[in-house]
């Protein structure tokens, strides 16, 4: 590093000093890169440009996605002090109905966050409001469809094989969401349109309001007003709309993002079938992920005493997806990041942030699951006071505990996928090691053995084990100059905002 150019001394000099750290380009960054080898002193100070980079997003991402989640899940906290059946029920309702909804949303979403976001490091602001107009109206679409799954939903999980008693509670909670469903349909491709841009700080502060909000409605609406389980579904919806009010107004009213939104527009419904495409393949990739869990409870309430079996696994399954969104809010940072490079010609600066953001994941998933085992009891008696409901949860929390430290990798690689449009291929991953798999050997174990819900668990764990082995493999063996070069023809079909013409990048 001794015979640098003197194109490159601007560059050191700015990591020599650390208060210049965090006004380095990404131009300059990648150019460093590029000016191989990069000695071992450098390293320490490029993880911390990224790192800063990369919490910059993460932080106010991961508020958003968790202060979301934590509407259904203080929800569910609410129910089941009502007693164990109406838990079962909502639960049941949650994973089986809800859930099914708030997969195929956030995965329809995922199109507009690879899109908007390589728009947006490609600098063509224009096409990103109507790339999120376009989303807005197949996700109503969907929602629309998904209205007589809620309302028949008592019939469909009692063909399924859930019991009357625990099918009639899931069907008043289910009931209760219609309206949530058409509420996730314009939150999620806007919460995406805003993040794409790094608008996150404010979705942020906007998430923490409404939960407040959710919290006291709930508490008067269940416990003061004595509305049981169809009180607590409509709240839910309830605060759902109201963080969709919020964040609209924001869009509307906030100078950040004149450039972004320019109104709404016809051109948003011209060339909606290739963007639809894409909304396809991101919705199959996601749907399978979330799905198989979701999937997983379904199972155990086929189990002998299903009602103890279903909290059991319902009570471990929402501290997972608690984790879960920890992990996702870092995962969509991760997705923006790569997404902004890819779009900005940076392949070197990409393949850093993607060494980075899996680094800091890891580490942090090691301290979520020494927290879980550590206070294995105390967590299930947030949910419940049955002592067998208890014990049934204690006995799950190391499968728990395992399941925490893969999602530390998981849910990155798919935010890297995502910000590099792989959504295709990665549906395939997910059918494979998922469904033709883990979910086999889940069934066999809970089943044909006495493991019960254990071995349920058990197969869970072994299908995401192969999918992660799997990101892995795809990760280190992408040619990010390709990807850079795919991301250009991607928005290069999606400028003509008279046809925003958007193809599967992988």
């Amino acid at each position: 590093m001794g015979s640098q150019t003197p194109e490159y001394r601007p560059l050191l000099l700015g990591l020599d000093s650390h208060a210049r750290i965090p006004d380095l380009s990404s131009v300059a960054i990648e150019e460093f890169l590029e000016n191989k080898p990069v000695a071992i002193r450098w390293w320490p100070r490029l993880v911390g440009w990224e790192s800063r980079l990369l919490w910059l997003l993460s932080g106010a991402s991961i508020v958003v996605s968790m202060f979301n989640y934590l509407l259904s899940f203080v929800t569910l906290m609410f129910t089941g002090h009502l007693g164990a059946l109406e838990l079962a029920g909502a639960s049941i309702a949650s994973v089986g109905i809800q859930g099914l909804a708030y997969g195929i949303m956030l995965g329809m979403a995922s199109a507009v966050q690879t899109v908007c976001g390589q728009a947006y490091g490609a600098k063509q602001y224009s096409a990103m409001g109507i790339i999120c107009q376009r989303a807005i109206i197949l996700h109503l679409g969907a929602a629309i469809l998904l209205t007589f799954l809620y309302w028949f939903s008592g019939s469909i999980l009692v063909a399924i094989g859930q019991s009357k008693s625990i099918s009639e509670q899931g069907q008043v909670f289910a009931r209760g969401l219609i309206p949530q469903i058409y509420a996730f349909a314009i939150s999620c491709p806007i919460q995406r349109y805003l993040q794409a841009q790094n608008i996150v700080n404010p979705l942020a502060y906007m998430s923490v309001g409404v939960f407040v909000f959710h919290v006291l409605l709930t508490w008067l609406v269940v416990y003061v007003l004595d509305y049981g389980l169809i009180g607590a579904a409509l709240s839910l919806s309830l605060s759902w709309w109201l963080l969709v009010i919020v964040n609209s107004l924001y869009i509307l009213l906030s100078p950040s993002c004149k450039e972004t939104w320019t109104g709404f527009t016809w051109k948003a419904f011209r060339g909606i079938w290739p963007y639809f495409k894409l909304t396809l393949a991101s919705a199959v990739m996601l749907c399978l992920e979330i799905w198989y869990n979701q999937g997983l409870v379904l199972i155990s309430g086929l189990l002998s005493n299903p009602t103890i079996s279903l909290d059991a696994i319902s009570v471990c399954m929402n501290y997972l997806n608690f984790d879960m969104q920890f992990m996702l809010g870092l995962s969509a940072a991760a997705s923006v990041r790569v997404s902004n490079e890819l779009g900005a010609g940076h392949p070197r600066v990409a393949k850093f942030s993607v060494l980075v953001v899996n680094g800091t994941s890891i580490l942090i998933s090691i301290v979520f699951s020494t927290i879980i085992l550590i206070f294995r009891v105390g967590l299930s008696k947030l949910f419940t006071s049955d002592a067998e409901v208890i014990e049934a949860v204690s006995n799950l929390t190391p499968l728990l505990a395992i399941s925490v430290f893969l999602n530390g990798i998981q849910p990155i690689l798919s935010g890297v996928a995502i910000g590099s449009g792989w959504q295709g291929v990665v549906a395939y991953v997910n059918l494979a090691t998922y469904y033709i798999i883990g979910l086999p050997i889940g069934c066999v174990l809970g089943f044909k053995t006495n493991l019960g819900v254990a071995g349920i668990w058990w197969g869970m764990i072994v299908g995401v084990l192969l999918q992660t082995l799997t990101l892995i493999f795809l990760t280190a063996r992408t040619n990010w100059n390709k990807e850079v070069a795919k991301a250009a023809d991607r928005l290069k079909r999606s400028a003509n905002e008279e046809n925003l013409d958007l193809i599967v990048g992988a």
